[in-house]
């Protein structure tokens, strides 16, 4: 009964919210000339707020906008590229690992002809060169990739799941997700989709109420196999 595998990126694939995004961030910010450092703390609250340019916007309506850049909109637009680049060095250099089970499930999926897509709030560019970079060319060639500016709401909002049924013709009842924070696990469970939660760094005080299974990581139990279960499960408890 299931159809297909979803994967969020940040914090699922890789955990690269505190190392990664915040750290590409900060360098952005300082090679603007821009006087903001996110803290480890400061990062954790903004990842409340779904995509980095809404994070962006959010922490300077909260504290205050760079005064030589007049053009708000221009200025996030440019932070953002300039980070995405520097993210996407960073990811280059291979020093943020993926996750326990990550490469594992994914050749699973593969093997057992199991759709495969990342469904991301970041930078489309950012999230192919994780998949690209981290899981190699054989398997990303494998892996349809959501990500960005695709859809106008970002999660907590369904729609970058309902994009990624739509585009691949899946019955949302037949997929299933991973995720890693409250926002991603409500975009899922909005979507009609199943979701595991594996929990990052910035996510172990989060509200999994909702998840079909919350573990530590995919190592902890989790494979094809025990996807198709929690799927067939909630299919026959729905006749």
């Amino acid at each position: 009964m299931m159809h297909a595998l979803i994967f969020d990126c940040d914090g699922v694939l890789v955990d690269t919210e505190r190392d990664g995004h915040r750290v590409a961030f900060n360098q952005a910010f300082a090679q603007l000339g821009i006087d903001c450092v996110w803290s480890v703390e400061r990062y954790g609250e903004l990842l409340a707020t779904a995509g980095g340019k809404e994070r962006m916007r959010r922490h300077f309506d909260e504290t205050q906008w760079p005064p030589n850049y007049p053009d708000r909109q221009a200025l996030i637009a440019l932070i953002h590229r300039l980070k995405t680049d520097i993210f996407m060095a960073l990811i280059r250099t291979g020093e943020l690992p993926l996750r326990p089970g990550v490469r594992r499930i994914v050749d699973e999926a593969i093997a057992e002809n199991v759709t495969l897509a990342v469904c991301s709030t970041s930078n489309e560019k950012a999230v192919q060169a994780v998949v690209d970079v981290m899981l190699g060319p054989q398997r990303s060639g494998k892996i349809s990739v959501f990500a960005g500016d695709a859809v106008g709401a970002k999660k907590p909002a369904p729609d970058i799941y309902d994009l990624a049924a739509k585009t691949l013709g899946l019955s949302p009842a037949h997929c299933m997700v991973i995720e890693d924070s409250n926002n991603g696990l409500r975009a899922a469970k909005a979507a009609g989709m199943k979701c595991i939660v594996t929990i990052s760094s910035y996510t172990g005080e989060e509200d999994f109420t909702l998840a079909d299974r919350v573990v530590a990581d995919l190592d902890a139990g989790i494979d094809i196999p025990a996807c198709r279960a929690i799927v067939d499960a909630s299919s026959l408890a729905a006749l």
